[in-house]
């Protein structure tokens, strides 16, 4: 019996993440594997996270990683899921997103978040600041006029930019930004797998106060999902750990490269961490083939995303392959010809 056509299309979000006892050249070489993977399976985008002084994940030049990610694959969307726009100029942006769709038209996805992605020394080094995140707005408007048909006479055109079409999303897990993108007529992600406190919320306001642009006519909405599939419920929960560990190690001010899966996440964590971590990561589907499978549906039919971005940090390569391809066959992914 054949899983149903997804009601959703389904993406992946990727940390590139550094394990222990490996390094960045094969977190590289594994993320343009799990591209490639994830193209096979039938994902619609594949995209990467910008952040800085973190072990763990190797994706800071955001922009480089995506060149490299799509001068590797065919089909499949890349983009930023997302950059963090207090940690640039916008005319840069639109530089590095016009040459990355100018190299792979109709391939590249730009998501803006308003986060520095950091801590605040880090914020320094950038020679960017935390209170330049008041700005956004205003910067996203600017950011989004790069990308419109240079004027004749207009002083500042982004080189290339002008007048290509760059799909552009806010993300977000507050308020704020579902109201901006609302107002902007932008789509708009979720970061539900980490932040899930006002999801439902943010996904009323942003329908509710939809206003149609040149770039998007109806809302639509993305929802992130922490998805560990593995042939038994218990190798998925030990899978899971690893992201636990991390999670907890952050809270702590003890970010590290990714860490293994234990088999007692108990004996690792305090009862307030377990329910921070909780908290945060309410938005997870962990188990068989058939729980993934009636994990996403329930999630789907609860929240009625337009789209899913499926997410899972394991500490073993094969381990995330296989979890991405249990998830696919769950959603009901058709593999590409």
């Amino acid at each position: 019996m054949h899983a149903p056509r997804p009601a959703v299309p389904c993406s992946i979000l990727d940390l590139a993440p550094v394990v222990e006892g490996s390094g960045i050249p094969t977190a590289f070489a594994n993320a343009l594997d799990l591209a490639r993977h994830a193209e096979r399976l039938g994902y619609r985008r594949y995209w990467l996270a910008e952040h800085h002084n973190m072990p763990g994940i190797a994706s800071a030049a955001t922009a480089v990683l995506i060149g490299h990610i799509a001068g590797g694959t065919r089909t499949i969307r890349v983009g930023a899921g997302g950059i963090m726009l207090p940690n640039h100029a916008p005319l840069q942006v639109a530089e590095q997103f016009g040459t990355l769709a100018s190299l792979y038209p109709d391939r590249i996805d730009l998501g803006l978040g308003r986060a520095p992605g950091t801590d605040q020394a880090t914020a320094r080094a950038l020679r960017r600041y935390f209170d330049s995140a008041d700005a956004f707005p205003d910067d996203v408007a600017e950011l989004l006029r790069y990308f419109e048909p240079a004027l004749p006479g207009q002083p500042v055109r982004a080189v290339p930019g002008a007048g290509i079409d760059v799909p552009v999303w806010l993300l977000g897990s507050s308020l704020f930004s579902a109201r901006l993108a609302a107002a902007l007529g932008l789509p708009f992600a979720f970061a539900s797998h980490f932040a899930p406190a006002a999801m439902d919320e943010a996904l009323a306001v942003y329908r509710r106060e939809f206003r149609p642009s040149a770039r998007q006519a109806q809302p639509h909405a993305m929802l992130a999902l922490n998805v560990v599939a593995a042939p038994s419920h218990a190798e998925a929960r030990r899978l899971f750990t690893t992201q636990q560990q991390s999670f907890v190690r952050l809270r702590r001010g003890q970010p590290g490269l990714i860490p293994p899966p234990i088999d007692d996440i108990e004996a690792f964590w305090t009862p307030a961490e377990k329910a921070m971590v909780e908290q945060s990561l309410a938005c997870a589907v962990v188990g068989d083939p058939d729980q993934v499978r009636d994990g996403i549906r329930a999630f789907v039919a609860r929240h009625r995303p337009d789209e899913l971005m499926l997410t899972a940090n394991l500490f073993d390569h094969g381990a995330r392959l296989r979890s991405f391809a249990l998830a696919a066959a769950a959603c009901g992914l058709e593999p590409a010809a």
